[in-house]
């Protein structure tokens, strides 16, 4: 059966009674139809949400045949309600270019879904359209304040690095002239588009504490300079409001269900390899508020999501996660030893050994962190006990615990082994969060810091274009803001084609973007990208709607 066929086989539960066992009276959500509901922010307790134990699900580097971090996310969840600890899975929001594209849906898979999926997996409830229009709103004003003759902040074209946003993937958009036309169709300059999982809107959406935290936040988007040289924000183009006002459903977390009946919150969706890549703030403390345990995720490999969410997210906003989850499957590693990706799925003990260097760089990273991890293996039906063997030699030796996890085929009974692990984890108190580095040291120690100890690289080069962000960053007194680093995430270095783990590598990053808005800023590497393109033969081509409205070939 398919993930949808899956999907459609299961009698949903109403969403009020979702919310009553997470917690919450039916009388206080804002319902989207049956299924779907937006939770109320007065519905967060800090104090409760300091007793509940966070729980990160990660990966190794990822490969072309996944590694299954939200099916593992959701399976967990389930096999920990299942051993009577009230557990709550806080995922993000699918972007509809990947659906449309080439990785597909970010519903979970097999048994282990939040549901209903279509929806999720589409328009849901309406959260991205409303980032994407304040984000556009920012554009329009700016464009519209340097026409004005009468409204002028004297804003000098050239310096602004705002673009538009789409929730698409097109690189047809990637670079474009606008204000073309006239003198009355606007003042001809050199944009571009973005992927809508990129904008500074989601990521500030994704860190904000409260509407009125959202709105400041808003209005300290940087957006260029003066003719003077003065910098420019959101804020003197008095835009922060109305941003805001397109904001206020979108800030309320979702809630849906598993396959099992159980709760699960989604909300925001930034991508870990240009972004913090972890849902918002206010999802996860909402699901802290009223769960024993809170299982989240963190985009691609440890090296991205999982490393921005201890930095950035847990520095932030004071969280402190009890353990995690390092997802790994037999044919990733196989991938990452050499095997080819058409013969994954065939017994080979020996590619399977030469791939372990990159999930032992993954295990050395969570240590770095102070953390406790277990690792997950995803099982696939191609998988051999000799090839789970030798991941269960690997990780006694180093004195790691590890669990099978068969949570495609069986939901929460195949993460059960995985769940009291976790458990023992947590209450042996064995893991001591640190973060990484300090947000007041320099921002090309930060840079350092990251790109030797997680990474591996040599050390770090900057283009002329980076060293003159670094100088705009000192002048504009940004240097405390922590790093977001965009970087390829299929491999643990710059360029996509080293796989496992590999050495003597230079790290470079090509521009430093500033998020003010969302704290942080943006060392660029290689030659990763904001906005994707769709492949040769995109998803898109195998989705479809009959005429009693049922939807097929999504996955």
């Amino acid at each position: 059966m398919t993930d949808l066929q899956i999907a459609k086989g299961v009698t949903l539960k109403h969403i009020s009674n979702i919310a009553e066992k997470f917690g919450i009276d039916p009388e206080n959500i804002e319902m989207f139809g049956k299924y779907k509901a937006k939770l109320p922010l007065t519905a967060i307790n800090r104090e409760k949400a300091q007793e509940s134990n966070l729980i990160l699900v990660s990966a190794i580097s990822p490969t072309p045949a996944g590694e299954g971090k939200t099916t593992m996310s959701i399976g967990l969840s389930e096999g920990l309600n299942r051993l009577g600890k009230k557990t709550t899975v806080v995922l993000r929001e699918p972007s509809l270019g990947p659906v449309f594209g080439i990785k597909g849906g970010a519903t979970g898979g097999g048994f282990s879904q939040v549901l209903p999926m279509e929806d999720i997996n589409l328009h849901f409830t309406g959260d991205f359209a409303a980032i994407e229009k304040a984000h556009n709103l920012l554009a329009a004003i700016i464009d519209n304040n340097i026409q004005s003759k009468t409204n002028s902040v004297q804003l000098d074209p050239r310096t602004i690095g705002w673009k538009r946003v789409m929730d698409m993937n097109d690189r047809s958009l990637r670079h474009i002239i606008v204000g073309l036309g006239g003198t009355t169709s606007g003042i001809p300059r050199e944009t571009g588009f973005d992927i809508t999982a990129a904008s500074e809107i989601m990521a500030i959406l994704c860190l904000a504490e409260s509407l009125s935290d959202l709105k400041k936040r808003l209005g300290n988007i940087f957006v260029g300079y003066t003719y003077d040289k003065n910098p420019i924000y959101a804020k003197d183009l008095k835009a922060e409001g109305a941003m805001a006002a397109l904001l206020k459903d979108a800030i309320k977390p979702n809630l849906v269900q598993t396959i099992e009946g159980n709760p699960a919150i989604i909300h925001g969706g930034p991508f870990a390899n240009i972004a913090q890549g972890t849902n918002s703030v206010i999802a996860t403390l909402m699901g802290m508020s009223h769960s024993d345990y809170t299982v989240t995720e963190a985009g691609f490999g440890f090296d991205l999501g999982a490393e921005k969410f201890f930095d950035i997210k847990c520095q932030s906003a004071g969280l402190k996660p009890k353990a995690v989850v390092l997802t790994t499957t037999i044919r990733a590693l196989k991938y990452h030893g050499g095997a080819d990706l058409k013969s994954l799925t065939e017994p080979d003990v020996e590619a399977l050994s030469k791939g372990l260097p990159n999930l032992e760089k993954h295990l050395e990273n969570i240590g770095k962190f102070k953390m406790v991890p277990v690792i997950a293996i995803n099982r696939f039906v191609s998988d051999t006990d000799e090839e789970i063997d030798v991941i269960q030699k690997f990780a006694a030796s180093k004195g790691i615990r590890v669990a099978v996890a068969n949570v495609w085929a069986k939901g929460g009974a195949g993460a059960e082994e995985l769940a009291k692990a976790v458990i023992e984890i947590v209450e042996s108190k064995a893991s001591s969060f640190k973060p990484l580095y300090d947000w007041e040291t320099s921002v090309k120690d930060k840079i350092a810091t990251i790109a030797t100890e997680i990474y591996g690289a040599e050390y770090v080069d900057y283009t002329t274009k980076a060293k003159a962000d670094l100088r705009k960053i000192a002048d504009l007194g940004l240097e405390h803001l922590p790093v977001c680093i965009a970087k390829t995430q299929k491999s643990l270095s710059d360029n996509p084609k080293l796989l496992g783990r590999p050495k003597d590598f230079i790290i470079t990053v090509r521009e430093i973007e500033i998020a003010v808005g969302a704290g942080f800023l943006i060392p660029i590497t290689g030659n990763i990208m904001r906005m994707p393109g769709l492949p040769a033969h995109p998803a898109s081509e195998g989705i479809d709607i009959n005429d009693d409205g049922e939807i097929t070939g999504l996955f």
